[in-house]
């Protein structure tokens, strides 16, 4: 099972790609080690560095005629990747 989820392609995370550093959104369990084992395995670059960093969802509130209804969005976890210069991932691929 890969810890990865999803890459995150955000005006401040595209910014970022072009100093080599790619953002992923990962499984809340997921330790630095397992992060790099399956970026190395499924895009075949060499990873030198991980910041992972944990995401509180935020509270969200609705009000309609019956009164409001209130909520929380999902907590999560994201990791910032450093690849060795030169090597690239590419997530669109041949589009």
């Amino acid at each position: 099972m890969s810890t990865l989820k999803y890459p995150i392609v955000t005006e401040k995370a595209t910014g970022l790609q072009e100093k080599g550093r790619y953002t992923f959104a990962v499984e809340r369990t997921a330790n630095k080690v397992q992060i790099k084992k399956d970026i190395e395995a499924l895009y075949g670059v060499t990873v030198t560095d991980i910041n992972t960093m944990r995401t509180i969802g935020k509270i969200k509130s609705k009000f309609t005629k019956g009164g409001s209804i209130s909520g929380r969005r999902a907590h999560g976890k994201k990791a910032v990747v450093t690849v060795k210069e030169g090597d690239v991932i590419d997530f669109y691929g041949n589009l």
